[in-house]
């Protein structure tokens, strides 16, 4: 037997035999077959852990402290004594980030069937012969007579109560009510990509307003990053979650705009200079690019779809101090370039750096340009010579202007949104703007007007809050002040 086992193979032995011999002698010394029980237990001995071993020992003092009368004189006695008991239990708060459920949106399309392949839906003759030949069918008589009935309890059942009764005829519809004017988020779409992007344009769809195309990019060339995505996309309102589309461009784009005319073709603006459009039914890639020779020499800031009747013609701005116009037809070059030099000479070196364009289709002529240096220049492209294209310039923003847009109602009157201050003009007042807001603490980047009410425009501002005002119901303040993130709007 192994010295590191433990078995009770004896033990199991010797009950088996007692248990026999008192069975023999129960049963007269008779003769019965011999059965061994055998039930082995096994156990490694190092299982067992470390042996113990006592022994006796002679006690010994490790430490003898002796009580000190001097230290008993410092003993204050408490009392009483106050103690705190917490009667409900302890509890904590944790916050879980849940991951985004992605969802997709599918449709069917139902057509019109049922009909034999013979038959033509759209032949009127055909499914009126067709349908005298099935009326005579005696099945079909059968059918409609059991359809009938059921048919006729259903019409029965509905014309028991009236749905559409009026049961507060006699009250007084309630009146207009003065309360304050409100908003909130309803959809958040966020850079799928790891390394965050700013979302520098928006453009919604011309023909449904479901569809939002979003130009992605960094304008600080020192932060960028190699890891950093090129990609822009085009957003469904009613799934946030994935975009409906990805717009893959040479350069990150900076502007990106849909045709008014073609809801299929975009046009944008790369951050090396470089116009491309996109055909979505062609895919993801640009459908044509300009040279980089030929285009802008810096990033192109705005870019905008003119009134033509073949649709294809649009002009781009760049802080090169160029405004170039496009046929998309024919990108190999501009068809038309005019440089931003305010003293008419045409010199390169003197021209005021683009940054917002503005164009109105009920003014097909008339074109503005706001600059990087605070002054809004205003153009006639049907101008015989350079010089005369510029006709004349507004001046009164500090820096940059972020922003130009005419009212929608009132198309001699624009908006003009950098520094501080968002200014409304009047093209027959060149000196001054008619109207401005207050200096903000923070930075204004960007402003547009309501496409429904004529006094009313929105701003957004370096501190994430987005700024509503109407001019008929409060000029020193905004009448709406919302705070949609920390981060800066564009």
């Amino acid at each position: 037997r192994p010295a590191s086992h433990v078995t009770l193979w004896e033990v199991a032995r010797k009950r088996a035999n007692a248990t026999q011999h008192w069975g023999n002698r129960a049963l007269g010394e008779q003769s019965v077959a011999t059965m061994e029980i055998v039930y082995v237990y096994v156990k490694k001995r190092s299982e067992f852990g470390r042996q113990c071993n006592f022994s006796d020992r002679v006690s010994e003092i490790n430490v003898d402290i002796q009580p000190d009368a001097v230290q008993a004189m410092n003993f204050v006695e408490k009392d009483p004594v106050d103690t705190a008991v917490q009667c409900a239990s302890d509890m904590s708060e944790h916050e879980v980030n849940t991951e985004r459920f992605e969802m997709e949106t599918r449709g069917i399309n139902h057509v019109e069937g049922g009909w034999p392949k013979d038959v033509n839906p759209q032949e009127m003759e055909q499914t009126i012969r067709f349908r005298k030949k099935v009326e005579k069918d005696e099945n079909y008589v059968n059918v409609i007579t059991q359809l009938g009935s059921l048919m006729d309890h259903c019409i029965k059942q509905n014309n028991a109560i009236n749905i559409y009764e009026e049961y507060f005829d006699e009250e007084e519809a309630a009146g207009v009510t003065d309360e304050p004017p409100s908003a909130k988020t309803i959809n958040v779409f966020r850079d799928p990509n790891v390394v965050k992007r700013t979302a520098t344009h928006l453009s919604w769809h011309p023909d449904r307003s479901r569809k939002l195309a979003v130009a992605y990019s960094c304008l600080e060339f020192q932060r960028s990053s190699k890891d950093m995505s090129y990609d822009s996309y085009i957003w469904d309102l009613e799934t946030p979650n994935k975009p409906e589309m990805v717009i893959r461009p040479s350069s990150p784009l900076i502007c990106l705009e849909y045709n008014p005319k073609d809801s299929h073709i975009l046009i944008g603006g790369c951050y090396n200079g470089q116009i491309a459009y996109w055909d979505t039914r062609k895919g993801s890639l640009p459908a044509e690019l300009t040279m980089v020779e030929l285009g802008h020499r810096d990033p192109v800031y705005n870019v905008i779809w003119l009134q033509s009747k073949t649709g294809t013609d649009c002009f781009s701005g760049s802080t090169d101090g160029q405004v170039l116009w496009w046929d998309i037809r024919k990108l190999s070059e501009p068809t038309e370039t005019l440089v931003m030099d305010v003293s008419r000479k045409g010199i390169l070196e003197n021209a005021l750096g683009a940054i917002s364009l503005e164009y109105e289709p009920t003014m097909p002529t008339k074109f503005m340009v706001g600059t990087e240096q605070g002054v809004v220049i205003s153009g006639n492209r049907k101008a015989k010579t350079p010089a005369e294209k510029i006709v004349c310039t507004y001046s009164g923003h500090h820096g940059p202007i972020y922003a130009l847009s005419r009212n929608p109602f009132y198309p001699k009157n624009f908006l003009t949104v950098g520094d501080w201050t968002a200014r409304i003009w009047s093209e027959e007042s060149k000196e001054s703007s008619i109207m401005w807001t207050k200096y903000h603490m923070s930075y204004l980047t960007d402003g547009c007007w309501s496409t429904t009410r004529p006094a009313v425009f929105f701003t957004t501002k370096m501190d994430g809050t987005l700024d509503v005002w109407d001019f008929l119901f409060k000029q020193n303040n905004p009448a709406l002040n919302l705070k949609v993130c920390d981060d800066p709007l564009f």
